[in-house]
Order: structure tokens, then sequence, then C-alpha cells
């Protein structure tokens, strides 16, 4: 079987160019598991940033609308000292204006256009204040929707305080920050206070105690630390930003609280197996590949590099203890692909796990959004199983990502990286990366055809810039984990036009959603 399909043509109801419209149709008919409710509570991280642009009321009020328990949004003071919904510190990535946020008062920011950036649709979206987002309401849920509001800096406790004591019926909330100073103050006001970390550690986990605070929140892979293991019973755990179907799985068996997340869909379908399936340990339904992009292996000049043909193998097992249907499925959110040995349907008996062999040929000039495997489980007759709330008869859509990724190795030799040309005529900047002990060296080379390059890099989760030369510490652990840690890097600089450019190795850069995975930064394996 060849299938074809693109961001311009459906192939049927659950292969799809747009596969967030087919989502939330399959939500409107209670596929997704938004019928499941809490524990754990599940908020869009900055609203549904994959569907609308973040921080926006648009992105907020979809996030309602997809059944979500609630939102998470960040909040900054613009120049005249109201508490606006922004993430950045500089308006460029959401506005394409210069500047910083601080330093424009409300008026302007008002005639800025805070979703042009993510499409013409949102042409014309604002900034909102944070008023309008405490006034958002649920007609889904038919209650008040949960807030978790992140403070960005000092000084906005009380404007939220005094907010909040207007607000009839009272808006259900949590007030997180990174900040110690912040998350004391919001305390000591009488907010629900939570202190947001990266790693449950024994430190955060003593102050957290110590003070009192009401909530802990952690980052993907937050709760698989030592510490983790240790009593939290005194505070709300919470964890941020959880996307990858094995972590939201294991989250949603835990005792937590609540999450965030950019995957609302996603995190919907978890929270459901979970509920429908208490006690058990059995892994995520979908195993998903890798895709390693080589891009000199494929190249052309008129499409660019972000492209690849793979064979390979993803496996579906039957989470259920009855047989169930599974139509399967590659939705294609950017680029094009051709899909050749894809079940469209099968049958699993009870806990039957099958192996799928496949090819999938295609991608995009530039890294984004990867093509996601689905899986719709169908069943007709069930009795409802002990303790669980699985009704006779029923769907299930999850899925997962078939991340696309390159790969680089930390030597004590020089090793030259070349930037993808994602577009024509572009000529691609070189970077070269050589290990010194515990640090990566990265030197800019060639900046290509940019002008007044510099560096930009990530490794892990932080983002540094620098010339002609950066240095990165290389986390503890790098030599013990061949599997490696996220890196990117690339040049920023201006184009021919003069307009600002940014060559990139690979995905994750720059920061936010939409610009694809980072590769992997890996150990020369000796021996």
């Amino acid at each position: 079987m060849s299938d074809s399909t693109s961001s311009g043509e459906p192939e049927n109801r659950f292969r799809a160019p747009l596969e967030r419209d087919v989502y939330a149709g399959l939500a409107d008919l209670g596929v997704s598991g938004a019928q499941f409710g809490g524990p754990p509570l599940i908020l869009g991280h900055r609203g549904a940033p994959r569907e609308a642009p973040e921080n926006t009321l648009a992105s907020l009020r979809r996030a309602l609308e997809l059944g979500l328990d609630g939102v998470e949004y960040d909040v900054r003071a613009c120049a005249s000292g109201d508490p606006v919904i922004f993430h950045d510190a500089t308006l460029r990535r959401t506005t394409g204006m210069p500047g910083r946020i601080r330093d424009v008062d409300l008026r302007e920011l008002y005639g800025l256009d805070a979703g042009g950036w993510f499409s013409r649709r949102f042409h014309g979206e604002q900034v909102p204040i944070l008023d309008e987002a405490l006034g958002l309401t649920s007609e889904r849920r038919g209650e008040p929707p949960f807030h978790m509001i992140e403070l960005k800096e000092a000084g906005l406790v009380e404007p939220l305080v005094q907010l909040l004591a207007e607000r009839r019926p009272p808006v259900p909330c949590r007030v997180a920050s990174f900040r110690r100073d912040v998350v004391l103050e919001a305390r000591d006001r009488g907010l629900p206070a939570m202190l947001l970390g990266v790693l449950a550690n024994e430190y955060d986990r003593r102050f957290v105690r110590d003070e009192r605070i009401a909530a802990y929140s952690v980052g993907p892979g937050g709760w698989r630390t030592e510490a983790a293991a240790e009593d939290w019973s005194f505070t709300e755990c919470w964890a941020w930003a959880i996307d990858d179907p094995d972590e939201l799985l294991e989250l949603c068996r835990r005792p937590l609280f609540g999450l965030n997340t950019n995957e609302p869909h996603r995190a919907l379908a978890a929270r459901a197996l979970a509920r429908m399936q208490p006690g058990s340990n059995h892994p995520y339904p979908i195993e998903a590949p890798e895709l390693f992009v080589e891009p000199e292996t494929l190249a052309s000049p008129e499409r660019g590099e972000w492209f690849g043909s793979w064979d390979t193998a993803a496996s579906i097992t039957n989470p259920m203890p009855f047989p169930v249907t599974v139509r399967a499925s590659i939705f294609v959110p950017q680029g094009a692909f051709d899909i050749d040995g894809l079940p469209r349907a099968f049958d699993l008996e009870a806990h039957e796990q099958r192996s799928i062999p496949f090819r999938i040929s295609g991608g995009a000039r530039s890294p984004g959004p990867d093509p996601l495997l689905g899986a719709l489980l169908e069943w007709k007759e069930a009795s409802a199983l002990s303790g669980s709330e699985l009704q006779p008869g029923g769907q299930l859509l999850l899925d997962a990502p078939l991340v696309r990724r390159r790969i680089a190795t930390a030597d004590g030799l020089a090793r030259r990286l070349t930037t993808l040309r994602e577009s024509p005529g572009q000529r691609a900047a070189t970077i070269t990366i050589r290990r010194i002990g515990g640090e990566l060296q990265v030197r800019l080379e060639n900046s290509g055809s940019l002008k007044k390059g510099h560096l930009i890099a990530r490794l892990g989760d932080d983002v540094v810039r620098g010339g002609e030369g950066l240095r990165l510490r290389l986390p503890r652990w790098f030599d013990s984990r061949p599997v490696g840690v996220p890196f990117s890097c690339g040049v920023e600089g201006r184009n021919s036009r003069g307009e600002p450019a940014l060559f990139r190795w690979a995905g994750g850069l720059p920061e936010g959603l939409g610009h694809g995975k980072p590769g992997l930064l890996v150990p020369l394996m000796r021996g």
C-alpha cells in the first residue's frame, strides 16, 4: 500500500492535512478523552499554542474549547505598570517589533500584532491584559476554569491580589514563579503560591516544606529524580510543559495534582487511559521510532534539506483486557510525506502487541512540527472494569510523534557542522565543535550568506548567544548516557535584504514551539 499525504491533501478521516482539525472533530465525539476529569488537572501551556498564537485570548479560549481544565499563562508588566499576558522580556519573537515589553506602555502594546507571526488567520490578535484572562469562562466544563498564573518578575503580586479580589465567583488559581521572593510575597498576601523548578531536588523540597508553599511544579523529567522519591505530601505536586506520551501517562498515574501541556489532545487521552486502567503500569501503547536526518543524502536546491527516507517500524499494543480494532494513520502538520506499508486497520487481542514496519519519505524545507503516528482504538463490547470508568463500547485516539533529529559527536578533534539550506540560493554557514574536558567549544567558521553573524547554541534547555565562539558546560552525567543531550546550534545575522535571519544546524532554534526538535550531542564511544 502506498499513500501520499501532505499539508494540502487529506487521505481519509484519520489521515489529514491539519491533524489538529481532525483531533478537534474527534474530541467532539468523545474520542479525545475529555470526558474523563482529573486528577490530575490538565491545563493548556500558554493556552493551545499548537493551534493559536501563545498567550493570546484566542489560544486560551481554544484550550478551554478542547475540554482542558484550565490554562497556564505568563505575566509581565509593561511600561505603564499594567500586568499583561506575555512570555518573553522582548517583543520580537511574537510581535516582530524591537524593544522590551517593559519599555512599551499599554496603549502602544494594544497596537501590536501578537498573532500574525503564527498565521494570517490570527492577524491583529492583541496582547491581552491580565484582567481579560481572569475573565475567561468555560461553557464546556460548566464551572470557572483553573488558572496557573506565572509571574515572570517582581512587582506583580499586588496588582494580582486586587484583580482577584474583584472577581465573583472567585477564580481558582495557583500563582507560580521561579523566583523565590515572588513566591514568598504571594504566600504572604494569601495567594496559593507555587514554586517552579526544573528537576525535583532536596533544596526545593526543604524550601517548600519549611515555608509552607502550597504547590511545587517541575519540568519534563522533573519527577524522575532521586529527590522525587522523597516525601512531598506537604504540598501539591505539579508538572509543566509535559508533552512526551510516556511521561504524560506516567504522571497521570501518579498522585499529581495537575500539569500543563502543549499537547492537549494527547494529554487528555493519556489521562483517560490512566483512568480506564487504575493500578496499571503498562507503558504507553504506541512506541514510535525516531527518524535521523542526514541532509546530504537527499538534498536538493528546490526543496531544502529537512528531508529523508526511512525504513522503520513502530509498535502498537492493545492496552485493554479485551479485543480492539486499531485504525492507524500518519498525521502531517507540516510538509509532505509518502507512506508505504502502514495498515489502515487491524485487530488486536487483549494486551497484544504488534510491530508495524513501514517506509516514510519526505519532509519540509525547515525543521518544524513532526509527523504523528495516530492509533484510533475502537471496541464494541466491554464490561466495566472494577474501579474504572470504562463503559461498554467506545473509542480512544492516541498518538506519538515521529521525531526527526540530527546527531553530533562530542570529540576531542574538531568536527564541522553545516547549517541547513532552508531557502533557494542560501549559502550555508559552517560551525565547528570540539570537546575540551567537561566543555564543548563551539566556533563560527563561516557565516555563509549572512552578514554580521554571531553564534547561538542550545544544550539541554539552555540557549546561549555569543560572537564567534562559545563554551558550553556538558552535564556531569554526559559520558554515562550514550543517548546524549539535546543540542542545536546556528548563526544569527542579517540576510541580503538587511533583515534578521537565522541559519541553523537542526531544530530547537529559535526558542518556542513550531521549530522542530533539537538534535542530539552524544559522547564519543570508544572500544
